[in-house]
């Protein structure tokens, strides 16, 4: 007998709990990213660079997603960034009850901004909704210029894309037009930013769209809590 109905059910669930996510988000006023991105690819550094240049009243906060330990979260929290941490057990990727669960290690009455670090991997955080307003992507440039071809339904979930590791563009022979025409067979709205985390250029730039006025008031139960801040 086919399995696809059970699969139905499970992502039906998901899907539920990840609007209660979203409805304690939007009433809480916090701006939520899903960052995605394979192992290695910079979503902990990106999370620290862009931290260190936001706003003054933007309040980051951090869930960080991993199968085993707590190494990332534990830079971020030398930072001075609330975080708390999931462990998956070996699965792929968060969902939409792990978020829940981790909320109360954050406090949240402190924060505007929720950065989730998903489970490195290009293929099953996409199909988990969480609560997000934005799917983040993190590619990088040592990965290869045919990860939109590759992981189409990756790309094709961004709300916006991060090319990290810019800088190794040339060293790597990272075909940028190759990547930007497989990015745009599959999305052609989000927006893409070459940065390196290293050297801060392009970071800027990222962060100058994340808190941008159409970020912050765009859903208007977000735009009026921040008005009331």
């Amino acid at each position: 007998m086919p399995n696809i109905p059970v699969v139905q059910h499970i992502l039906s669930a998901n899907d539920q709990i990840a609007a209660e996510n979203r409805a304690l988000f939007d009433a809480s006023g916090i701006l939520v990213l899903n960052l995605m991105a394979s192992p290695g690819a910079g979503k902990t550094s990106v999370i620290l660079a862009t931290a260190a240049r936001l706003p003054a009243a933007m309040r980051p906060g951090v869930i960080e997603g991993d199968l085993a330990s707590r190494i990332d979260a534990d830079i971020i929290a030398a930072r001075g960034i609330p975080v708390t941490q999931i462990n998956t057990g070996g699965g792929c990727h968060l969902d939409a009850p792990m978020i829940r669960s981790a909320l109360p290690g954050l406090p949240l009455a402190d924060l505007n901004l929720l950065l989730i670090e998903n489970v490195g991997n290009l293929v099953c955080p996409a199909n988990f909704a969480l609560g997000a307003d934005l799917n983040v992507v993190v590619a990088s440039a040592p990965e290869g210029h045919d990860k939109p071809y590759k992981y189409p339904g990756m790309f094709a979930a961004a709300d916006v894309v991060l090319l990290n590791k810019a800088d190794l563009i040339d060293v790597f022979e990272f075909d940028l037009p190759f990547f930007e025409r497989g990015l745009r067979m599959v999305n052609d709205r989000a927006p893409l930013f070459l940065l390196s985390c290293k050297s801060g250029a392009g970071v800027d730039a990222w962060v100058d769209w994340l808190a941008g006025p159409e970020r912050l008031a765009g859903p208007e139960r977000l735009a009026e809590r921040w008005r009331q801040r």
